[in-house]
């Protein structure tokens, strides 16, 4: 599919989600018997994870960076078991971990974490989990990085739900005054145990949903990172080294490279990256790009990041597409953290 036909799936998908259409099947209605019967033959040899365990990462990292009376920046993550961390044994080995132990260095002041994130969740539980945080005595997360989609593909969830839940969810998180970076559907093509036809149809599904999803997160002020790497290329070039033991789930490997992906955008959402580097870069092929056509080029290629950039025009609303140069998390194990109340 070229970039031109996702862009107009995903402009329909998320027309349809925001003005409540019905669901626009991905894989195509005639796939639809042969999608379920490889979805659950997939199902059955890959399973949810060797242990449903997820190890508590939530606390207080950068402890060194503490000055008096400073109080840390605040992040909390959303969605499924790639937000979570489900797939690895250690607290530092977790997403959230190793974003809040990036942002802390990066930032030269203290992070504390907080995880909603549930494995096995779909995008209607963030309306759940955004009431957690929303509920919370803390003050409001200074940013907030949702992972969520991959579940809905699997289950067959209509994409123009999927978009809708996860919309809603940036929007009253925006209005709390939280930052939002979504780090969007992986590439579920490059599960190891699902075979063709599915693999095929698991890829284009994922892309499509992806594309739709940066148009909902950036029409409602949030910014999107492209999470295609977490099960994409280097997933399939690398599946023994970046998948954990139940080839489904990230390793420790696999979740530092999201990480990695996702960090950049982070701190360019709280005004930590480098000024010179907010400029599109035309060597890097970044600009401005109708929303659609820049949420299409995103979900082809892991890492690209978008976020609104102009108000709309004769072709729709307008963003800016960008490929940041990606900064090494800190690679040590942070300091034990303090638990959260």
């Amino acid at each position: 599919m070229t970039s031109m036909s996702r862009a107009r799936v995903a402009r329909r998908i998320a027309a349809g989600a925001a003005y409540g259409g019905g669901g626009i099947g991905l894989a195509g209605a005639a796939a639809a018997g042969l999608v379920l019967a490889e979805v659950q033959l997939a199902r059955r040899r890959v399973g949810n994870g060797t242990s449903p365990h997820v190890p508590h990462a939530d606390g207080r990292y950068g402890r060194t960076y503490a000055g008096p009376g400073e109080e840390p920046l605040r992040l909390t993550m959303l969605g499924d078991s790639t937000a979570a961390g489900q797939g690895v044994h250690r607290a530092g080995q977790t997403p959230g971990a190793l974003l809040a132990s990036g942002l802390a260095a990066l930032a030269e002041r203290p992070v504390e974490l907080r995880t909603v994130a549930t494995p096995g969740a779909r995008s209607d539980d963030l309306d759940r989990q955004v009431a957690l945080v929303l509920a919370a005595p803390d003050p409001v997360p200074d940013i907030c990085v949702i992972m969520v989609g991959a579940n809905d593909v699997t289950h067959r969830m209509p994409p123009t739900r999927s978009v809708r839940h996860l919309s809603s969810a940036v929007r009253r998180l925006r209005t709390a005054g939280a930052e939002v970076v979504v780090g969007t559907c992986p590439d579920l093509g490059t599960i190891e145990p699902v075979r063709q036809p599915l693999r095929w149809l698991a890829r284009r599904a994922s892309r499509q949903l992806a594309a739709a999803q940066t148009i909902g997160v950036v029409e409602q002020g949030g910014r999107t990172v492209s999470l295609g790497d977490l099960l994409g290329p280097e997933f399939a070039a690398n599946p023994r080294e970046l998948f954990g033991p139940d080839s489904y789930h990230p390793s420790a490997e696999g979740y530092a490279t999201a990480a990695m992906a996702v960090l950049p955008t982070v701190c360019a959402s709280l005004g930590l990256w480098p000024a010179e580097e907010e400029r599109p870069d035309a060597s890097r092929r970044e600009g401005f790009l109708p929303v659609a056509r820049a949420a299409a080029e995103a979900a082809s290629e892991a890492g690209t990041e978008v976020t609104a950039a102009m108000p709309s025009g004769p072709r729709g609303p307008w963003a800016l597409l960008k490929r940041r140069r990606r900064r090494r998390v800190p690679e040590q194990e942070p300091a034990p953290a303090t638990p959260s109340n």
